[in-house]
Protein backbone atom coordinates (compact mmCIF):
# COMPACT_ATOMS: atom_id res chain seq x y z
CA UNK A 1 0.00 0.00 0.00
CA UNK A 2 1.11 3.29 -1.19
CA UNK A 3 2.46 5.76 2.22
CA UNK A 4 0.61 9.06 0.98
CA UNK A 5 0.22 10.90 4.11
CA UNK A 6 2.87 13.76 4.48
CA UNK A 7 6.11 12.53 6.49
CA UNK A 8 7.12 14.77 9.25
CA UNK A 9 10.14 17.04 7.81
CA UNK A 10 8.22 17.34 4.81
CA UNK A 11 7.00 20.87 3.83
CA UNK A 12 3.37 21.77 2.14
CA UNK A 13 4.13 22.81 -1.60
CA UNK A 14 1.69 25.83 -1.04
CA UNK A 15 -0.99 27.23 1.75
CA UNK A 16 -4.08 29.06 1.44
CA UNK A 17 -4.93 30.82 4.56
CA UNK A 18 -7.86 33.31 5.86
CA UNK A 19 -7.80 34.43 8.96
CA UNK A 20 -6.94 31.52 11.47
CA UNK A 21 -8.22 28.74 8.72
CA UNK A 22 -5.61 27.13 7.03
CA UNK A 23 -4.96 24.70 4.22
CA UNK A 24 -1.47 22.71 3.81
CA UNK A 25 -1.50 21.11 0.16
CA UNK A 26 1.26 18.41 -0.40
CA UNK A 27 2.45 16.75 -3.29
CA UNK A 28 2.94 13.48 -3.70
CA UNK A 29 4.96 12.04 -7.03
CA UNK A 30 2.91 8.83 -7.80
CA UNK A 31 3.10 5.97 -10.41
CA UNK A 32 0.40 7.27 -12.08
CA UNK A 33 1.66 11.10 -11.79
CA UNK A 34 1.40 14.13 -9.40
CA UNK A 35 -1.09 14.23 -7.04
CA UNK A 36 -2.42 16.80 -4.26
CA UNK A 37 -3.97 16.27 -0.95
CA UNK A 38 -4.68 19.12 1.39
CA UNK A 39 -4.89 19.39 5.10
CA UNK A 40 -7.60 21.94 6.54
CA UNK A 41 -6.54 23.04 9.73
CA UNK A 42 -7.48 26.34 12.37
CA UNK A 43 -4.38 28.14 14.42
CA UNK A 44 -5.22 29.33 18.09
CA UNK A 45 -3.29 31.16 20.88
CA UNK A 46 -3.18 28.58 24.09
CA UNK A 47 -4.55 30.61 26.68
CA UNK A 48 -2.40 28.43 29.19
CA UNK A 49 0.99 28.14 27.80
CA UNK A 50 0.66 31.25 25.20
CA UNK A 51 1.88 29.14 22.26
CA UNK A 52 0.49 29.00 18.85
CA UNK A 53 -1.69 25.60 18.20
CA UNK A 54 -3.98 24.19 15.56
CA UNK A 55 -6.70 21.93 15.35
CA UNK A 56 -8.72 20.33 12.47
CA UNK A 57 -11.69 21.14 14.95
CA UNK A 58 -14.12 24.35 13.69
CA UNK A 59 -16.79 26.64 15.05
CA UNK A 60 -19.90 27.56 13.33
CA UNK A 61 -17.88 30.91 13.23
CA UNK A 62 -14.99 29.19 11.07
CA UNK A 63 -17.27 27.06 8.42
CA UNK A 64 -18.04 29.51 5.79
CA UNK A 65 -14.65 30.30 5.95
CA UNK A 66 -13.49 27.12 5.86
CA UNK A 67 -15.62 26.20 2.31
CA UNK A 68 -13.64 29.46 0.47
CA UNK A 69 -10.32 28.14 2.03
CA UNK A 70 -11.23 24.59 0.68
CA UNK A 71 -12.48 26.35 -2.78
CA UNK A 72 -9.37 28.39 -2.90
CA UNK A 73 -7.14 25.05 -2.61
CA UNK A 74 -9.45 23.63 -5.06
CA UNK A 75 -8.72 25.81 -7.48
CA UNK A 76 -5.07 25.81 -7.00
CA UNK A 77 -4.25 22.07 -7.18
CA UNK A 78 -6.72 21.94 -10.17
CA UNK A 79 -4.41 25.23 -11.88
CA UNK A 80 -1.63 22.55 -11.23
CA UNK A 81 -2.77 20.04 -13.19
CA UNK A 82 -3.68 22.32 -16.20
CA UNK A 83 -0.41 24.09 -16.50
CA UNK A 84 1.04 20.43 -16.58
CA UNK A 85 -1.31 19.57 -19.42
CA UNK A 86 -0.96 22.92 -21.52
CA UNK A 87 2.22 22.90 -23.86
CA UNK A 88 4.96 25.14 -23.75
CA UNK A 89 4.60 28.53 -25.68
Amino acid sequence: MEDTMPKQNDRPVHEVRIGSVKAAIWRNDTANGVRYNATLSRIYKDREDNQWKSTESFGRDDLLVLAKVADLTHTWIVQQGQEREEPAA
